[in-house]
């Protein structure tokens, strides 16, 4: 944009002077800002994946194992279960007295009480005996066990 420059001052007491004015450049150069973007997208994509923690469970084995598509409740017995007595509801810790006040806050408001319990294939029943009572004991009406097919990682 050209400045605009006046050959006399429209002021009182300051002839003489030339007076200009600048008009600033009002658009935004986008480039810069698409590259800064693309760059903070492909550091968060990169990085996403190695956030992503988990706790390994060997499951048992069946031939019948059907795949669950849906977004369940999953209740997980590790095999550190005999030493701390704590299972997994989805990602969260919990111990086995307070499990059935945490599934009941679970529950609350859904229409499915339907939970799904994953125990590492060197638990013994007994104890996925003890967490099955316990997710009774607060309500969940269907209880299923979760296996994985031979072939399967």
């Amino acid at each position: 944009m050209a400045k605009i420059s006046p050959t006399e001052d429209v002021s009182a007491g300051r002839s003489g002077r030339v007076r200009r004015l600048s008009s600033s450049m009002a658009e935004i150069n986008v480039v810069p800002l698409v590259d800064v973007m693309l760059v903070l997208l492909i550091i968060f994509m990169v990085t996403a994946p190695m956030l992503q923690t988990g706790i390994d469970v060997n499951l048992p084995v069946s031939r019948r194992a059907v795949a669950i598509g849906d977004e369940r409740v999953f209740v997980t017995v590790p095999l550190a279960y005999r030493q701390n007595r704590t299972v997994r509801l989805g990602d969260e810790p919990v111990r086995l007295d307070m499990l059935a006040e945490r599934m009941r806050q679970v529950m609350d408001g859904r229409a499915d009480r339907e939970v799904f319990l994953r125990g590492d294939g060197g638990i013994q029943l007994q104890e996925l005996m003890e967490v099955w009572d316990q997710l009774k004991d607060a309500g969940v009406e269907k209880v299923g066990m979760v296996a994985k097919l031979p072939g399967e990682r």
